[in-house]
């Protein structure tokens, strides 16, 4: 015969009943974040049961797996019975279309939003990014969390984010029984391709003249405890997550040994939106704002309530140095060895070098079809 649960023991025996355990659900539970956060949960004596979700199952034997497209309504009944949902299905890689990745992004949030008040879940965790405060040269530095969202959806994703984050605030309004914690991860770090990984794939680091860069890091595991504590309940509403501090870009250059190639604003500007305009880079302009001006947050919240990350500023951009070691990028488009090569003076840049290469490339494409 099996033990009853822990709590049912406490009552009987007169004592008080510990906290309630749990049953938490992640989706796009099988890779990324997502696999690391339900292995996470399903090893924590504090979690009763682990709902994974995605459209393949992962490694994870311990978690109850479902297979679907979270935009399928049918997610709410593989919802019925979790206190808390974590929403990790996002597509933020650089090479999707654009419409799909916006089309599969909103709409899975919206379906999971909904699914969870209609399956009785009392808490819903959606990971943004700290970008979506937007980086400006007027930024504090640190952002608070409450911080006014002032980022435009013209860098990769964003505007998705920015969605996503309109439909968290909507959905306690429209579904009452719901709560809603968002967690924004500042540059994230650890088996993640993103345009701001991407910067440190280059000979040389790209500084708009007359910018005020600034760096904060986001370790994967880091990220994956924050959200831990937000399954848990331990901490709620508007969270920023990274390291403590920033770095300047000096620092970065000096750590990194990577020299900076510098960039008047209009010609940066210019030969960033001539590039993916001409399909060549993954980047649109957008994403550039984000190496030219501070978006540092302060993570307050979360250390309020006990959390503390493991990493530092400096460790995980060593960490990131040892990931991107070998490869090559311009722009934002990662490049064969042999064109890295021949592109080696522009490297990591939108300089005009490297900009009038790839341009007289795809010139050539065209009239050769």
């Amino acid at each position: 015969m099996s033990s009853p649960d822990p709590e049912v023991r406490a009552a009987r025996n007169g004592a008080a009943a510990p906290a309630r355990r749990p049953v938490v659900a992640v989706t796009g539970a099988a890779s990324g974040v997502g696999a690391l956060l339900t292995r996470r949960l399903a090893a924590s004596p504090e979690i009763k049961q682990v709902v994974a979700i995605d459209e393949r199952r992962g490694d994870v034997p311990e978690a109850q797996w479902h297979l679907l497209d979270v935009r399928d309504p049918a997610i709410a009944e593989k919802l019925r019975g979790a206190d808390v949902v974590v929403h990790l299905a996002l597509d933020l890689d650089l090479e999707t279309d654009p419409a799909a990745r916006t089309a599969y992004n909103v709409r899975g949030a919206q379906t999971v939003l909904t699914a969870a008040a209609a399956a009785g879940v009392r808490r819903a965790v959606l990971c943004t990014s700290a970008m979506v405060y937007g980086a400006l040269p007027d930024n504090d530095v640190p952002l608070a969390e409450d911080a006014e969202l002032r980022a435009t959806a013209e860098g990769t994703g964003v505007g998705d984010l920015l969605e996503i984050e309109r439909l968290g605030r909507r959905a306690p309004r429209a579904h009452p029984g719901l709560n809603v914690t968002v967690v924004r991860p500042a540059t994230l770090v650890g088996g993640t391709d993103t345009a701001l990984t991407r910067y440190f794939e280059s000979p040389r680091l790209l500084v708009v003249a007359g910018s005020r860069p600034t760096w904060q890091f986001c370790h994967v595991e880091d990220l994956v405890s924050a959200l831990e504590y937000a399954a848990l309940e331990k901490v709620e509403g508007e969270l920023a997550v990274g390291c403590d501090g920033w770095l300047e870009q000096e620092e970065v250059e000096e750590l990194t040994g990577i020299r900076r190639m510098e960039l008047p604003s209009a010609v940066a500007l210019g030969a960033a939106s001539r590039l993916h305009r001409l399909g060549l880079t993954p980047s649109p302009v957008g994403d550039l704002a984000y190496t030219m001006h501070p978006w540092v947050v302060s993570g307050s919240r979360m250390h309020d309530a006990g959390w503390r990350p493991q990493w530092t500023n400096e460790e995980v951009l060593a960490e990131l140095l040892e990931e991107v070691a070998g490869r090559h990028t311009v722009a934002g488009r990662r490049l064969g060895r042999k064109d890295a090569t021949t592109l080696g003076a522009a490297g990591a840049t939108v300089a005009l070098v490297g900009t009038a290469a790839l341009v007289r490339r795809a010139r050539k494409a065209r009239r050769r079809t």
